[in-house]
Parts: C-alpha cells; sequence; structure tokens
C-alpha cells in the first residue's frame, strides 16, 4: 500500500533501486545533492543537475519538465553518502513563474522499478519559494528511508545549495540556470492551460493530480482509458505497466477534458464490446471546429509522449530486472558447478524477454490507435495546419481572421518513424526561428556549407510563405537582410509574388536601414501601450505583424547591428516584430558567449531532420522534419501569388 506522506514523516523504502516521480503541471527543475552524516554537501561532484544529470547511482533529466522521472541506486552511492536530497526549483530568467505560489502543489512519488508506489507526497503551503527540498532519502542502521521534507527557499537555488553547506553554491546555481536556459530553448512550448483548469486549482486548492494519484474520478490520473479513442492503460502514461488503482483511467490533458468548451458533436459509431471506438478528426473539446483540430493535435502529441515513456520505462526495469538476476548467479559459488548457472542465466533472459516484448506489444496496440487517428485527423486539417501535400491548398482562399496556429514541420520518434505529429505553435508567434544552416546530427555528412546554406533558405521562405498565407491581406509584412546577396534564388518566389514590403536589404547600408526601421517600430509601439495612447501613433506607421528575415548572420553586421538584433528579439515578440535568422553558430563564434541570449530566445529549427526538440511533458528527444513541398510541387509559389495579389487589391 502507498504510504501518503505529510510533512516530516518518514517511511521504511523496500528496496534500493528506485524511482523519484515528479508532476507540477509546469516546467520545473529537478536534481539532488548528496550530504554527509552532518547533513554537508562536500562539493559540487555530490550534485546531480541539467548540467551534469549522473553520479554513481543518480540520474536526473536534463531540462525542466512539468513531468520528471530521477532513477536512483542507493547501492551505488559513495558510502560516505548518508542523505540523497531532491530538489525541485523554478528556472530563471525564461519568463515563467518567480515562485511556487503559480503553481499546483507539486506531487512528488518514490517508486519501484515497475511503477508500483512506495511513498508520495504532496508539497502544500509553498508561497514566495522559488526552490523547495521535496524529500530525502536517508541512511538509517544499514537500512534506507524517505522522509517527506518541502523545505523552500525564496532565495532559490543559490540560497538552497548554500543552506546545505556546499562551497561556492552561488556560482552552482548560476551553472544550472544557464543549463536549465539551453534545455528549455529546445523544448516545444506547450499550449496555455485553460481557464477552467487554472479554476480548479485556484477554486479547490487541490494539486493536478500525479502519476498514479486519484484523478477527479477517483482513477489513476496520468493515464488515458483504453476504453477511447486515446492510447491505452499499459503504455501512454507516465507511470508505467505496474501502477495499480481501480477502474479506468482517466486522461488529463486539458484539449481532451470537457470544460467550459462545448464538447465535440457525437459524430462516432458506438464502439463494440471489448473494442475501442473508432478515432473521429475534430473530437477534442474547443468552440470551433480548428480549435478542437488543435487540441486534439496536442492531444496526440502528450499522447505519444507519454506512451513512450511508458514502454522505455518498461524495457529500462526489464533490463534492470536481468542484470541484478545476473549479478546474483555470479555471486552464487554454486551456480559454477554443472549446468546450474547456465540455466539460471537463461531463466533471467527468458523473463526479460518476457517482459520486453509484454511492454511492445502495449506500446504497438496503443501506436495503433495513435496512428489511426492521425490518419482520420491528417486529411481533416486546415491549410494552416496541413502540410504542403495535403489537397486543401489547392482550394486555398486568402483568410479574413488569424487563425489559432500554424504548423511548423512534423515530429516523430524513433521507435515509430511513419507516426509524425504536426508541429502546431500558437499565433502571433511567441518566439522568433533560428533556421540552423550549420551541419547537425541529421546532416548528411557529404552535404557541404553551400548546399545546407540553400536548404536553410528553402525552408526559411517555405516558414515566411506558410505565415502570409495564415494572415488576411496586409496583415502581416516580410522584410529581409541579405547582405552579401547570396540568397537571391532562394528568394525568388518571395520577390516575384510581391509578398515582400520592400526589395531584400542588401550591403551594410541596407542592414542598418532595415534594423533602425523594426527598432523603431518597436520602441514607438512600446511607448504608445505603456501610454495607453494607441491611437497615438504616426499615421504612417504599419501596424500589421512584422517579420524580418536575416540570410547568412553575421556577415554584414556591425557591433551596433549586433545589438539592435538582439533587441528585436527580446522585445519584437510582444509587440508584433518577429525574427527568422538563418545562420550558422559557428559563423558567429568571435562573438563568444554575446550572442548566447539570443540563441536562446530563438526556437531552432533545421533545414533537414535532426532530433534537437524536446517535448514539454516527458523531455524526449523528437526528429524534426521542416514543412518542404514535394519535389517539383508549385503549391508555394501559387499561394504566394495569391497572397500578392490579395496585397494589391486590398483583399477584393
Amino acid at each position: 500500500m502507498t504510504a501518503e506522506l505529510v510533512r516530516g514523516q518518514n517511511h521504511p523504502l523496500p528496496g534500493t533501486r528506485l524511482e523519484i516521480r515528479v508532476s507540477v503541471g509546469k516546467p520545473i527543475v529537478a536534481g539532488v545533492t548528496l550530504s554527509d552524516e552532518q547533513g554537508k554537501v562536500r562539493g559540487t561532484d555530490w550534485v546531480a543537475h541539467p548540467g551534469s544529470p549522473a553520479l554513481p547511482g543518480l540520474e536526473v533529466p536534463k531540462q525542466a519538465a512539468a513531468e520528471h522521472r530521477l532513477a536512483v541506486d542507493l547501492d551505488a552511492v559513495p558510502e560516505a553518502v548518508h542523505r540523497v536530497n531532491v530538489l525541485l526549483a523554478l528556472p530563471v530568467g525564461v519568463g515563467g513563474p518567480v515562485s511556487f505560489a503559480a503553481l499546483a502543489a507539486p506531487f512528488v512519488a518514490v517508486t519501484g522499478l515497475d511503477g508500483s508506489q512506495v511513498a508520495s507526497y504532496t508539497i502544500t503551503d509553498l508561497d514566495a519559494e522559488s526552490a523547495v527540498v521535496a524529500l530525502e532519502l536517508y541512511r538509517r542502521q544499514d537500512a534506507w528511508k524517505v522522509r517527506a521534507v518541502g523545505q523552500g527557499y525564496a532565495g532559490g537555488l543559490a540560497d538552497m545549495l548554500t543552506d546545505q553547506g556546499l562551497p561556492g553554491a552561488h556560482e552552482l546555481a548560476g551553472t544550472i540556470n544557464e543549463a536549465v536556459a539551453q534545455g528549455l530553448a529546445r523544448s516545444v512550448a506547450a499550449p496555455p492551460p485553460r481557464p477552467s483548469d487554472e479554476a480548479r486549482v485556484r477554486t479547490t486548492g487541490q494539486p493536478s493530480p500525479g502519476p498514479g494519484s486519484p484523478g477527479p474520478d477517483g482513477a489513476a490520473a496520468g493515464r488515458p482509458d483504453p476504453a477511447t479513442h486515446q492510447p491505452g492503460d499499459a503504455g501512454a502514461g507516465t507511470t508505467g505497466a505496474g501502477t495499480t488503482g481501480g477502474g479506468p483511467v482517466n486522461y488529463t490533458h486539458p484539449g481532451r477534458q470537457t470544460t467550459t468548451p462545448p464538447p465535440p458533436p457525437p459524430t462516432a459509431a458506438p464502439a463494440e464490446p471489448g473494442r475501442p471506438a473508432q478515432p473521429v478528426a475534430g473530437d477534442a473539446t474547443g468552440w470551433s471546429m480548428e480549435e478542437r483540430l488543435y487540441n486534439q493535435v496536442w492531444g496526440m502529441f502528450e499522447d505519444l509522449a507519454r506512451t513512450m515513456a511508458a514502454y522505455r520505462s518498461a524495457v529500462d526495469f526489464a533490463d534492470s530486472r536481468m542484470e541484478q538476476e545476473l549479478d546474483k548467479v555470479l555471486s552464487d559459488p554454486r551456480s559454477r558447478i554443472g549446468n546450474t548457472g547456465d540455466a539460471a542465466r537463461e531463466a533471467a533472459r527468458a523473463k526479460h524477454g518476457l517482459l520486453v516484448d509484454q511492454a511492445r506489444a502495449a506500446l504497438d496496440r496503443d501506436l495503433g490507435q495513435l496512428a489511426a487517428e492521425s490518419e482520420v485527423v491528417e486529411p481533416a486539417l486546415p491549410a494552416p495546419y496541413a502540410g504542403w501535400d495535403s489537397p486543401v491548398w489547392h482550394g486555398y482562399r486568402v483568410p479574413m481572421e488569424i487563425p489559432m496556429a500554424l504548423r511548423l514541420g512534423d515530429l516523430h520518434l524513433p521507435e515509430r518513424p511513419d507516426l509524425r505529429i504536426p508541429m502546431l505553435v500558437r499565433l502571433p508567434l511567441e518566439r522568433g526561428l533560428w533556421i540552423d544552416s550549420g551541419r547537425s546530427s541529421g546532416t548528411d555528412s557529404l552535404a557541404d556549407a553551400d548546399q545546407l546554406r540553400r536548404l536553410a533558405m528553402d525552408s526559411a521562405v517555405a516558414h515566411a510563405a506558410r505565415l502570409l498565407a495564415a494572415y488576411p491581406p496586409n496583415e502581416f509584412s516580410v522584410h529581409v537582410i541579405d547582405a552579401a546577396g547570396t540568397a537571391a534564388g532562394a528568394l525568388a518566389p518571395l520577390v516575384t509574388s510581391g509578398v515582400l514590403a520592400e526589395p531584400p536589404a542588401s550591403g551594410a547600408a541596407g542592414v542598418s536601414a532595415v534594423l533602425a526601421k523594426l527598432t523603431q517600430r518597436v520602441d514607438l509601439v512600446q511607448m504608445a501601450i505603456r501610454a495607453g495612447a494607441a491611437d497615438a501613433l504616426p499615421p504612417d506607421l504599419d501596424t500589421a505583424e512584422q517579420l524580418l528575415i536575416v540570410n547568412d548572420f553575421p556577415h554584414g553586421f556591425d557591433d551596433r547591428a549586433v545589438t539592435q538584433l538582439r533587441y528585436l528579439a527580446d522585445e519584437g515578440p510582444a509587440v508584433g516584430v518577429h525574427l527568422m535568422m538563418v545562420a550558422d553558430r559557428e559563423d558567429a563564434a568571435e562573438y563568444g558567449p554575446l550572442l548566447d541570449p539570443l540563441w536562446r530566445a530563438l526556437l531552432r529549427v533545421t533545414p533537414v531532420a535532426d532530433d534537437h526538440l524536446a517535448d514539454p511533458w516527458v523531455g524526449h528527444a523528437w526528429t524534426y522534419e521542416p514543412p518542404m513541398a514535394p519535389p517539383g510541387s508549385q503549391v508555394v509559389q501559387q499561394v504566394l501569388n495569391q497572397v500578392g495579389q490579395a496585397r494589391r487589391t486590398g483583399g477584393r
């Protein structure tokens, strides 16, 4: 039976190989410190954090996320260690919450490797704190116990590490915050929560249910109901195949709850007994079909992330169990006589194979349901959500309203590369884009630098075309800086269609003129907003959303231009000025850490498939594929021609 701890309470641990599972609902940092008999952390090599995630017997996540799993092998920690402290902290300098008062109460659980809960603790009464010691695992008479701590620190990680006696605590806190910021820069931002979900947390005072904790209906939250179109309970959650709980499991993804928005129409045929209902496009909640499809796609994204987390956890458990059994065989002298050892090893491998096969069967079932859902959802997507190969583009008309979101590409995991999830981001864009023209893990070793730059500019044009096609006439303007004039061929679709605000700028003078114009626009709009005098803007100011495409940075940029570019990346999105950088970071290496904030402010995408993006729930590495038109297709040019015609005629 799971022990539900309160602050200060302890509970014995039945084994030494464990997982610590954390659920908060917003991205947080998870780490571990080791301390000696006096409770002191002796050095930075006794701290596991995103920048240095592994210590003997410990492994923590490499980035901030809404849910975490920390692997613990207490037999492998150094003999001098008497306490293992589990730390939670809010990311610093990334625009998120500054205290735990803004979040649901963190839920922490200690589980076996099979997912069975040993103890859980909901950390309540946090207010101004931005870091907290959640649990401690401690030695007591050659055994280990867990204690609920819940000690918060308003001064964040630095104060927490100082309190634990760590030399250089402030320096290490800065290192951790830097590593977290880099990790968040590669994470796909989750959609904003529904107001009803926030209201539920605030009015009831109860945290969002953590993995394996009771959900709204009394079931264990974190895995979907196998009786619906969502993935089945054995593979789709973070709780693993061993989680217990009565009755069907309710999946609490906000896009799949019937809350304030009306439920989807009952268009699905009733499922046969014992079989899941057939998937239907638009069966998520929402006020419109567009919103329902958006929520459904994000629900599929989360389902696939959690399904794969459960599968990988089950395989890790099978590997660990086989390793333990083989170690036991090797340590027993009797196994060296006759065939006893061979039989024991064969039995261990057979158990391992059975566990992996069971996990794979559950995964294949869940992936099959998601693939069936994808097959009906993809053809139903409107143009902003659809790939360039969709027939919907052949009937494209310039819209009169801005859509909720835009497709920036596709995401998939290595276990099922053909199951692609549309990468939808909300409009207006909250971050600029960095199209990396340098080499990456997905780059063909034979591709030269010029070819990669051309592919990157082709990708930039495809992204710009999608943005132009999503906005009503004259509500989105595109500027281009091509200082050396090397991208004329790739830019031809934008130039010939007449969709650019002005010809591409070249040379140092052109760079300076465009940056001065856009920085002035940011300044004027910011001042008007602060003064509450939007009607006082100059009549000749273009109030449309602005996109600046910069090719081959930093060529043609002096120090002042670099400063202006950083300013646009930081301040521009809030007032409708967006940045799309086409650059190889190595080309700007001479600037050193000066440009680190610029790269982090932008969402990095690649012109070729590359596994550099992470989901906001589990932190899997997802392979991103850019939204390129099929070879030989003229769809991008045709769409741009329609946009250009609408701009010239005012939409008539």
